[in-house]
């Protein structure tokens, strides 16, 4: 069994997303790492605490660097962090007298957390679109059996009888809900960070609110006026709103394992997972693979509470959780949602077609 089947070869195309991968992958989050020097650069010329000779210096450091992977991983060891053997390494390639000035005021924890916003807008982008494909996919299948009849079930026992229509409409409503809350926890996380060693900005000197604004512009992110070094709740929130979309899609998938059941009969799926011991069974692959994200999601989201807890001003153990488990459920919610449109694509028909 593979430490992570949201990437391993074999298990990836049930778990995995590709769109999702790239935006956490190795290359592109050093590429995100390079972005931040160079914009900070920039800024630092812009209000003259560099010369144009040790920006000009930089920025052709940045342009021709070539990251030695094995040092990384040796450097992270040591430290805890990649940034010091990376900063090493991009300093070595920088024109003396000038490498000191490469990532002059800024920290470890600035670079990786500015990183973080940008694969979480490029995650967010990913995300909505799916989630888009997932309600065009819902109203198609809900115009197509809206007055087919269900019985309706409370506590998974016969009650009265529904339309598809009335049980498609409950999948629905959350997840378009759901749309605007991923947009709004997008807007929060989507922020510079810029507060060198402590937090407070101390080192910066007097331009340190309009450095940030000059890199956020570049970056194409928000920024806010103080430090979010030890403030998680952005984070937290994002996760929550992650975990609620894979719950939706989880209780889409109950309900469509449950109809397929033999017996019950109240949907129709093309395809299905054979089984080697018997032939005639076609599992509901893509609904229970729904549920298991959801039950994934939501096991997660306690631990990302966990990361809330900074002590004092930077925290190792709190921060270097967070790096374990969100990257996991932004894949899970992705996995969910292209598992989802799939499994509705494979939806013939929903119920019984009322009789004339």
């Amino acid at each position: 069994m593979s430490v992570s089947l949201f990437t391993d070869r074999m298990w990836s195309g049930l778990f995995g997303d590709e769109e999702v991968q790239q935006a956490f992958a190795l290359e592109t989050t050093l590429d995100r790492y390079l972005a931040y020097e160079v914009a900070l650069t920039n800024a630092l010329f812009s209000h003259a605490l560099i010369s144009v000779e040790a920006k000009d210096a930089v920025l052709a450091g940045c342009r021709d660097f070539t990251p030695d992977i094995e040092a990384l991983s040796a450097g992270v060891a040591q430290d805890g962090v990649p940034i010091p053997a990376f900063i090493r390494q991009l300093r070595a390639g920088i024109a003396e007298p000038y490498a000191v000035e490469c990532h002059k005021t800024s920290t470890s924890q600035d670079v990786m957390d500015t990183a973080l916003a940008l694969a979480l807008k490029d995650v967010s982008a990913i995300l909505l679109g799916h989630l888009s494909g997932v309600l065009d996919a819902l109203k198609t299948l809900k115009s197509a059996n809206v007055d087919r009849m269900l019985m309706g079930r409370t506590r998974m026992q016969a009650a009265l009888p529904i339309t598809a229509g009335d049980r498609i409409t409950t999948w629905i409503e959350p997840l378009k809900r759901h749309q605007q809350r991923l947009s709004d926890a997008t807007e929060l996380v989507a922020v510079l960070q810029y507060g060198g060693p402590v937090g407070n900005s101390s080192g910066q000197g007097k331009p340190t609110q309009f450095i940030a604004a000059e890199m956020a512009a570049e970056l194409e992110l928000q920024v806010t006026p103080n430090s979010w070094h030890t403030q998680r709740d952005n984070l937290v929130g994002y996760a929550n709103v992650l975990s609620m979309i894979s719950g939706s899609l989880g209780k889409m998938g109950a309900d469509i394992t449950l109809m397929a059941q033999q017996g019950i009969d109240e949907v129709k799926l093309s395809g299905g997972g054979g089984s080697s011991a018997m032939a005639h069974k076609h599992n509901p692959i893509k609904a229970e693979l729904l549920v298991t994200l959801a039950r994934y999601n939501s096991s997660q989201i306690s631990a990302m509470h966990s990361t809330l807890v900074h002590e004092q001003e930077r925290s190792g153990a709190a921060w270097a959780l967070e790096w374990m488990v969100l990257p996991g459920m932004c894949m899970a919610t992705a996995s969910g949602l292209h598992s989802a449109l799939q499994l509705l694509q494979q939806i013939e028909w929903i119920g019984t077609a009322v009789s004339d």
